[in-house]
């Protein structure tokens, strides 16, 4: 009877969406930046190990790379794939696995000094099996995005890198 009710699961459970939402007390235009900074990325994203770039302009519209990450104690590689960049604003992203598909998209909204970040996430199983698996994850993988954004939260706050500082130009003298 449980085996019929798991794959049942998998069979009603088509996709698994989830929102977060946090709020950061720096202008959007200097989270944005920290938010590209690749530097940081393996310092808010549980199990982050690193990116492989793969095709087109890397950070834009098309760009696919290969991400890498830890997921209990063994590596795993996505495909990552970006759907649509809008600087300040907005970060879409689609990624592919073995297991299951994810469309990620993260939004930034500027709140006077401070900046509203918003994640939706819409995640797909691969199979009848990983359908039936993720149908019963959506707290666990909202619990890890929220996890995932009070690091973000604690970068961001916590920078003193001035990434919005102009060149300054050097005097050439003849």
């Amino acid at each position: 009877m449980l085996v019929l009710i798991f794959f049942g699961m998998g069979i009603y459970t088509t996709s698994v969406i989830y929102e977060c939402k946090i709020t950061v007390d720096k202008p959007v235009k200097e989270a944005w930046a920290v938010l590209q900074d690749e530097s940081k990325v393996s310092e808010w994203i549980l199990g982050y190990q690193r990116t492989e770039h793969i095709s087109g302009t890397p950070r834009t519209k098309g760009a696919v790379s290969n991400v890498y990450v830890l997921d209990q104690g063994e590596e795993t590689v996505m495909k990552e794939t970006i759907m649509a960049v809008e600087p300040n604003k907005l970060m879409a992203m689609s990624f592919a696995m073995d297991f299951m598909d994810m469309n990620y998209e993260m939004q930034l909204q500027e709140n006077g000094n401070s900046t509203i970040i918003k994640t939706k996430s819409k995640i797909y199983g691969n199979g009848i099996l990983a359908k039936s698996m993720i149908a019963f994850m959506p707290k666990s993988m909202k619990a890890q995005e929220e996890e995932n954004l009070k690091n973000l939260k604690k970068i961001i706050e916590s920078n003193t890198k001035n990434y919005l500082q102009e060149p300054k130009m050097k005097m050439i003298e003849k």
